[in-house]
């Protein structure tokens, strides 16, 4: 081998690695959390007002509407962290 061969050579470099970031994944679950909450607030709410409006004693559509609106938002927190990578 010639000393100018070696000069030229160069050291492979391993290939780069998409991780993402830890800040991208933390925003992602704050934001996950308030739309959890804004979910369930507002499912309460509907069914708040679908009581008065149907004039019901026992508060029945806002029992059905807060379990509706849990079951939604843990549907969307489930969907959410599948597109979370680690």
């Amino acid at each position: 081998m010639h000393l100018n061969s070696l000069l030229v050579m160069e050291i492979p470099k391993p290939p780069k690695k998409n991780k993402p970031s830890q800040l991208k994944n933390a925003a992602m679950l704050s934001g996950i959390a308030f739309q959890m909450g804004a979910i369930i607030y507002f499912a309460n709410k509907g069914g708040l007002w679908l009581d008065s409006y149907f004039k019901t004693t026992n508060e029945i559509f806002m029992i059905i509407a807060t379990l509706l609106g849990v079951a939604i938002s843990i549907w969307v927190v489930v969907l959410q962290l599948k597109k979370i990578k680690y």
